[in-house]
């Protein structure tokens, strides 16, 4: 079933990227840097958005806070990226969820580890395989894809929990 998920995302994203002004030598890793920008913008700016007093919000007692969404994320960026690389994540420091400024902080530091992780991808290196969570070996297209994945689904959750508190999420605000 994740093969088959996977395999409908690649025929998703495959044709957007040939159709996107990119160039020809790396157009799916290129693809995935750019996706990785976007949301990586776009989960700043949420962070940055929330007021510090809201940062215990959860919407019902089995979701996260939103502080802990945003540590969440940072703690998967810094794992994730470091197999896609191979290089090590620096240790952070355990953070308080209601911590707004050390929990942006710490995410701003994810995305950057991450997107030094992603310029290193180049096409022809996606089919090799990297260590994964519980142990697996999957490749390095599979967990870069898993990356972006998680950072839009966080992204859409994180949006609604700034709609609940009277607040437009960044891509729906007016440029």
């Amino acid at each position: 079933m994740k093969r088959l998920i996977w395999i409908s995302l690649f025929c998703l994203v495959a044709p957007m990227a040939s159709r996107a002004q990119i160039p020809a030598d790396n157009p799916v890793s290129t693809k995935l840097r750019q996706i990785l920008d976007s949301y990586s913008k776009n989960l700043v700016a949420t962070a940055e958005l929330m007021p510090a007093e809201k940062y215990s919000y959860h919407p019902t007692q089995e979701q996260m806070t939103f502080g802990k969404s945003i540590d969440h994320v940072t703690e998967v960026n810094n794992f994730a990226c470091s197999k896609i690389s191979g290089v090590s994540a620096r240790e952070g420091a355990k953070l308080n969820e209601t911590d707004k400024d050390k929990l942006v902080e710490a995410l701003k530091a994810s995305m950057d580890f991450c997107k030094q992780a992603f310029s290193k991808l180049a096409d022809s290196s996606l089919g090799e395989t990297v260590p994964w969570f519980g142990g697996r070996q999957v490749t390095r297209v599979s967990a870069s894809l898993e990356v972006t994945n998680d950072l839009i689904d966080h992204y859409a959750a994180l949006a609604v929990y700034l709609r609940l508190n009277g607040l437009l999420p960044p891509t729906a605000q007016r440029k």
